[in-house]
């Protein structure tokens, strides 16, 4: 039965994921719909799992830092962003601080490539971060759990 959760919570964490992404892309922001409740899950299942702390603390310390970032400029990261934080930190910090950073470090890296590329296109159209977080926490849970 273990095994079964276990799945189930990867599939709505990625279904989560996917869905954050693609209403950042499509509208330009991320809804508080998704963003506060997924948050709220996140923490709850690692208190289940005792995981708890290091949830909290991911939550907690990535919050911080991206409100930071907000609150010094607003136009470069939306309060939606900040507001990701939270479940993004509760899930990546409770796999540890090595896959917190990776997660953190790699959304930063791909939203500057990502700027990168559009720039050398011609597109100056604002970049949502969103995305780019919901990747590399993907992909640093994904390689926590392999």
């Amino acid at each position: 039965m273990g095994q079964a959760w276990e799945a189930l919570a990867v599939a709505g964490a990625a279904a989560w994921l996917v869905a954050l992404s693609w209403f950042d892309v499509r509208q330009r922001r991320l809804p508080n719909a998704l963003t506060l409740p997924g948050a709220a899950t996140i923490l709850v299942a690692a208190v289940l799992a005792g995981h708890g702390t290091a949830a909290a603390a991911g939550a907690a310390v990535m919050f911080a830092v991206y409100a930071a970032v907000h609150l010094a400029a607003p136009q470069a990261m939306g309060a939606g962003d900040v507001k990701l934080s939270i479940g993004l930190g509760a899930l990546t910090g409770s796999f540890g601080v090595h896959v917190w950073l990776v997660a953190v470090l790699g959304a930063s890296a791909l939203t500057v490539l990502l700027g990168l590329a559009a720039l050398i296109r011609g597109d100056r159209a604002p970049l949502p971060h969103g995305p780019s977080m919901c990747a590399a926490a993907g992909a640093a849970v994904t390689l926590a759990l392999l």
